[in-house]
């Protein structure tokens, strides 16, 4: 029989300690929904991912497919990537496309680029387990909230005057050059550097005895109507209640708050120093497990590789949302492109008053979410129709088009993720 070159999957879900419980995750929302008999439990339902990752490889729903994962079935079918991309990325899926459902803070990190990943990896295999980068995308479904970047001196500056016990972990000799290094970006970047080595490598009982007083003055300035904005303090206790006693709650002071709303995006590039603190995303990214963290976190921490390898560019909070282009050639097409050859986010919106929508091939495999809306779904190399609903999760070969017969009466949105080499 003729190769089936679309086709459903079932992907992996993370219960991470961070995601959100039971039926409040718009991921165990989209299981249920691709899933109509999936028991949902009230736990959390962090990450579904969709792709062939080795620690959460997508199993294939089609019982004319021998091999039973997509990572087999493209090992099996390399041609399904698309010559370029095959070739590029060695006959591998260059991303990992999944949806994050945050409940409460991950971790200050960092990804490291190919050359320090290959170096961590030679070096702990056992927190670094492969020698790719991670470059990542998160698109907002609800308001997103996260850190990112660092923010402008001027802001770090104003948190240094107003907030002593910031203040005091960072240190007067530092603080004065980070003052004095204003209007040189050259100077700024390695003051930043010395600014935040010194806060993050401060001896535990130091800046658990700062933060503890920190908590208590901002506490207490809440319960007696004050305004704490300028310690930043509503932040501040979220993060303290979730991760007490934890050097990443001062980041708040040195990197950027950033909130998303829906349809808009933050990307990461290499050494970019972020967190996410809460709500619900499309998140895309390669191939990787690499995370260096330092704080906000119970995992392996790794302070003096991050403090290194950082970006100490700083920049307004503005800046960090990256811009989506509408197709001309298509009104229903919105591009996430990044500044990367591993992976593109594709958003598409079927207005209701559109019936039958044709989904355009490219030269790239790719998997398409849906997250709104119902369709019948028609593609020669599928073989047969498909039924699409929210939560249903399609691999599509390279150079496929897809025919939506769309039966729901207020359209469709779905989310593709493709390699546009």
């Amino acid at each position: 029989m003729e190769e089936v070159r679309v086709f459903p999957l079932t992907c992996a879900v993370q219960n991470y300690a961070w995601g959100k419980a039971g039926l409040d995750s718009e991921v165990a929302k989209l299981v249920v929904g691709g899933e109509p008999l999936a028991v949902i439990e009230e736990k959390p339902y962090a990450e579904l991912w969709m792709g062939a990752h080795p620690k959460g490889d997508a199993q294939i729903k089609d019982n004319r497919i021998t091999q039973t994962t997509l990572g087999q079935w493209i090992a099996h079918y390399p041609a399904c990537l698309g010559s370029k991309v095959k070739d590029a990325f060695q006959g591998q899926l260059p991303f990992l496309f999944k949806v994050l459902s945050v409940n409460t803070a991950l971790s200050i990190q960092a990804h490291p680029n190919k050359d320090l990943a290959a170096r961590l990896h030679a070096q702990f295999p056992e927190h670094y387990p492969d020698t790719n980068h991670k470059p990542e995308m998160a698109i907002a479904l609800t308001r997103f909230q996260g850190l990112c970047g660092f923010r402008p001196v001027e802001e770090i500056l104003a948190f240094l005057q107003r907030v002593p016990e910031f203040h005091a972990l960072v240190g007067n000799e530092a603080a004065e050059e980070l003052r004095r290094s204003v209007g040189d970006d050259a100077r700024t970047g390695q003051a930043l550097k010395k600014c935040f080595t010194r806060m993050m490598s401060c001896e535990k009982k130091v800046f658990v005895d700062e933060l503890n007083e920190l908590v208590k003055r901002v506490t207490e300035e809440g319960a007696a109507g004050k305004d704490t904005s300028s310690s930043n303090g509503e932040l501040l206790l979220r993060l303290h209640s979730q991760y007490p006693g934890d050097i990443g709650c001062f980041s708040i002071y040195f990197l950027n708050y950033v909130v998303l709303e829906p349809g808009q995006a933050m990307f990461l590039g290499a050494n970019e120093p972020h967190a996410y603190i809460y709500g619900d995303c499309i998140e895309c990214m390669a191939c990787s497990d690499n995370t260096v963290r330092a704080g906000l976190t119970r995992k392996y921490i790794d302070v003096n590789t991050l403090c290194e390898m950082l970006n100490y560019s700083p920049a307004p909070a503005s800046s960090k949302i990256f811009p989506s282009v509408q197709d001309s050639s298509d009104p229903c097409v919105t591009v996430y492109d990044p500044p990367v050859p591993d992976f593109t986010v594709i958003k598409i919106q079927v207005p209701a008053s559109v019936k039958e929508y044709t989904v355009a091939p490219v030269d790239s495999a790719s998997i398409l979410l849906v997250i709104e809306g119902d369709a019948m779904v028609t593609a020669p190399a599928a073989h047969s129709d498909i039924t699409m609903r929210r939560g249903t999760v399609l691999f599509v070969s390279a150079n496929e088009s897809l025919s939506l017969h769309v039966s729901s009466p207020s359209g469709m949105v779905l989310f593709r993720a493709c390699s546009l080499l």
